[in-house]
């Protein structure tokens, strides 16, 4: 006698899909999504045989950047190849930055990058800027004046020390 199997029920989705759906997605931007192809870009060109020139690929990002941007990229370029010599220039993320060892140390983001109201210098985990128990990591920039850029150069120093 042959056995009989149970009917096979409807598939139940999860409470988690079903009360997704008709609701647009909160997952990466545009910019971000961009942001990361780029470094995903950046890693092959690393793998390759024959190096890039990264100072030369950090100088056409910044030029390529909108004129308040680009002023600004030109300007911390200046001052931190100044500040940190030993600092090596290199794309990451899409975004000019100085690594010390492969390890990136500083970067900056342009506002154009994810379309914030202003300009960030930021630094990695490998700068070492601690302080006791909090420090800031990432500058807001708005333009540079003298004292900004003396602070600046400063921060870089310390970073790399």
């Amino acid at each position: 006698m042959a056995e009989k199997k149970p009917a096979k029920k409807g598939t139940q989705k999860s409470a988690k899909s079903t009360t997704a759906i008709g609701k647009a997605s909160k997952g990466f931007t545009d910019e971000e999504r961009a942001a990361m192809r780029e470094y995903a870009q950046e890693r092959k060109s690393e793998t390759r045989a024959g190096k890039p020139d990264d100072e030369s690929a950090v100088l056409e990002k910044i030029a390529a950047m909108s004129a308040p941007d680009r002023a600004m990229g030109e300007r911390l370029h200046a001052i931190i190849k100044a500040s940190a010599p030993g600092l090596s220039p290199k794309l990451w993320y899409g975004m000019p930055a100085y690594a010390k060892d492969g390890n990136v140390v500083c970067f900056f983001q342009g506002a154009q990058k994810f379309k914030t109201r202003y300009a960030t210098l930021g630094f990695s985990d490998k700068a070492n800027l601690d302080e006791g128990h909090m420090w800031p990591t990432a500058f807001a920039l708005k333009e540079l004046t003298a004292a900004d850029e003396a602070r600046i150069s400063a921060l870089v120093k310390k970073a790399v020390s």
